[in-house]
């Protein structure tokens, strides 16, 4: 997927969450995120946002120091559907007057303004799952979306200890996790994603149809593959077909939420 096409997706998975929660209890519980409910959840997504879509007006060329921004938050919270949809709006206005090409500071190696778009598409999409799931309605998550979503958790993650601190314990002594799709090609082809885990850290590895064997490997569709890498799907259900280490899948999965 190319910054347009995140962009768009963006738009698209929004209005997605608007017409979920738009008449729902906002006193729901969200059981995927747990404390939370719909209305905290709702409240999250437009917050988000309205962050990025500000760093993105103003291209910071460097950490900002302080995340304060008007939200605008309405007083009712049943008008926080109407107020996420607005958000929205206001996000999609901002890409379609910047370069998303553009240098801009970003907390990983992509040092541009398309990081932030691609950030938001999948904070979006993940959270409109939570909501689905919260009102007991069946997600779907379309493949395309879902291989990219993949690729950009795994390549974001080694880059997330400062707000994902357990991240920092994802070590072995030259070690690899395989993370591979059953319904069709991967982003990297048949060999899925390769994560390599070694005494220093770890990272997504460049040669992703590498045929070597991974050490561990969990196998699913990409949706599920999705859904898991973020906390939603238990790595143990039936969903997935896991091979080699138990016990480095554990060490990953235990340490590797964002």
């Amino acid at each position: 997927m190319n910054p347009a096409q995140h962009a768009a997706a963006v738009a698209a998975e929004a209005a997605g969450f608007v017409a979920v929660v738009r008449g729902a209890d906002p006193s729901t519980t969200v059981p995927t995120c747990p404390g939370w409910t719909l209305g905290d959840l709702t409240q999250h997504v437009g917050s988000v946002h309205r962050w990025f879509t500000e760093l993105l007006r103003r291209r910071i060329q460097q950490p900002p120091t302080s995340r304060e921004v008007d939200l605008r938050l309405p007083e009712r919270p049943d008008a926080l559907p109407d107020w996420l949809a607005a958000s929205a709006a206001e996000a999609a206005e901002v890409f379609a007057a910047i370069d998303l090409n553009a240098p801009m500071w970003a907390w990983r190696v992509d040092q541009h303004a398309r990081f932030w778009v691609r950030r938001m598409l999948f904070e979006t999409l993940v959270h409109r799952v939570d909501a689905q799931l919260a009102l007991g309605l069946s997600p779907h998550v379309d493949r395309v979306l879902a291989v990219d979503g993949i690729d950009e958790f795994l390549t974001n993650l080694p880059f997330a200890a400062p707000f994902a601190p357990l991240t920092a314990q994802l070590r072995a002594p030259d070690r690899t996790i395989r993370f591979s799709c059953t319904d069709g090609d991967g982003d990297g082809g048949e060999g899925g994603w390769l994560i390599g885990l070694r005494p220093d850290g770890f990272a997504l590895m460049a040669d992703r149809a590498e045929p070597r064997t991974a050490d561990a490997t969990a196998r699913g569709t990409a949706a599920d593959l999705l859904l898991l890498l973020y906390g939603r799907l238990d790595h143990r259900s039936g969903a997935f077909h896991l091979l080699g280490d138990p016990d480095l899948l554990a060490h990953w999965f235990a340490h590797s939420a964002f």
